[in-house]
């Protein structure tokens, strides 16, 4: 099977050249998400890495949803700070909230020098789409 390339209208506007999410044999690869509104892309960003945190999450989500995928179904996030040690713990606390108790994807989190828009986060990650039969 070849993969599928996913971009959604609905979707975050892309800031590069690239597809939403990636698809093959069940395996769902979503690009880095970015703080913006999709609604209103050229809207300034949200203040502070709790609200950003949000947004990021808000697009994740909604593309996992036009894929028929939610939260539970994310195996593995990489997270990208520019101000890790300032930021590290309120985006835990803000991360942690997304997911259903006892059902917290492996992850990564790494502290960078700059990201696309001026944004404080991004994440990407990695999704598996459930057997037949499985919730």
């Amino acid at each position: 099977m070849a993969p599928k390339f996913h971009l959604f209208s609905n979707g975050p506007r892309p800031v590069a050249p690239f597809s939403h999410a990636v698809e093959d044999d069940g395996w769902v690869i979503l690009t880095g998400q970015m703080p913006t509104d999709p609604n209103a892309p050229d809207a300034p960003l949200p203040e502070g890495i709790a609200a950003q945190t949000r947004r990021v999450m808000d697009n994740l989500v909604l593309i996992l949803a036009e894929l028929g995928l939610r939260a539970e179904h994310i195996m593995q996030c990489r997270c990208f700070l520019t101000e890790f040690e300032r930021d590290y713990a309120l985006f835990n606390d803000t991360y942690k909230s997304y997911f259903p108790e006892g059902r917290l994807p492996a992850r990564t989190t790494v502290g960078v020098t700059a990201l696309a828009v001026g944004a404080l986060v991004e994440i990407d990650l990695i999704a598996r789409r459930p057997d037949q039969g499985d919730s």
